[in-house]
């Protein structure tokens, strides 16, 4: 594509270069000016293909990057052993996976966390969060945890943050204070963002937050 933009623009170059011959005609003059605009045409328009297959391009790459974290979702809860309970079965709103290493992975929908674009918490996900935090403390007392803060790909509009990342990382800290207000220890447990750079299969799915047990059991 580069190639055949360098060739239409040292063509309009030569196109251009007929109008200071003294010797062109008034023929061949507007000939070179009709000539001179269909080259400006062509190039805009491949210039726009251009744009067009790089848009294409990033969708492409963000949908990989989707499907690889689905995928290695859907493979650490086959990896999980039959019958084995992580404490966190039965809490509202919750459901648990398991990452490569042993990590145990507790999501918490966004939206059952926080209203739209918001990072306080809501009170009625307080009783989930309750739940959470006991078994952190009676089952995994040794682990270190971390809370991410995940967001779909729609840009900030509204609310005042200033970028997905950022409310990602708003959202994370907020359950992170709940849970250490909560009895969890400060010194074991800290937050993370990744913003829109880990979706799930809707836009409702990506809105969540992830409590990682690393280590696991």
């Amino acid at each position: 594509m580069k190639t055949r933009l360098a060739a239409l623009a040292i063509g309009l170059v030569g196109v251009l270069g007929l109008t200071g011959c003294k010797s062109i005609s008034q023929a061949d003059y507007d000939a070179a000016i009709d000539e001179n605009t269909q080259l400006r045409e062509r190039i805009a328009t491949l210039q726009g293909n251009v744009q067009q297959a790089n848009d294409r391009n990033a969708q492409i790459t963000q949908e990989n990057a989707r499907l690889r974290e689905e995928n290695a979702r859907l493979s650490s809860q086959l990896a999980q052993p039959a019958g084995r309970q992580s404490g966190f079965e039965g809490i509202a709103g919750v459901d648990v996976g398991m990452r490569a290493g042993g990590e145990i992975v507790v999501g918490v929908a966004g939206d059952v966390l926080f209203a739209s674009g918001q990072a306080t918490l809501r009170n009625q996900a307080k009783a989930s969060l309750d739940q959470i935090a006991q078994v952190l403390r009676s089952q995994y007392a040794n682990n270190q945890i971390r809370v991410e803060g995940h967001t779909d790909s729609d840009p900030i509009k509204k609310s005042g943050w200033k970028t997905n990342e950022r409310l990602g990382a708003e959202r994370a800290m907020a359950v992170e204070a709940y849970l250490v207000s909560k009895g969890v220890e400060n010194d074991r447990i800290y937050s993370a963002t990744f913003g829109a750079s880990r979706p799930r299969g809707t836009k409702q799915d990506s809105r969540r937050v992830e409590i990682v047990i690393l280590g696991g059991s």
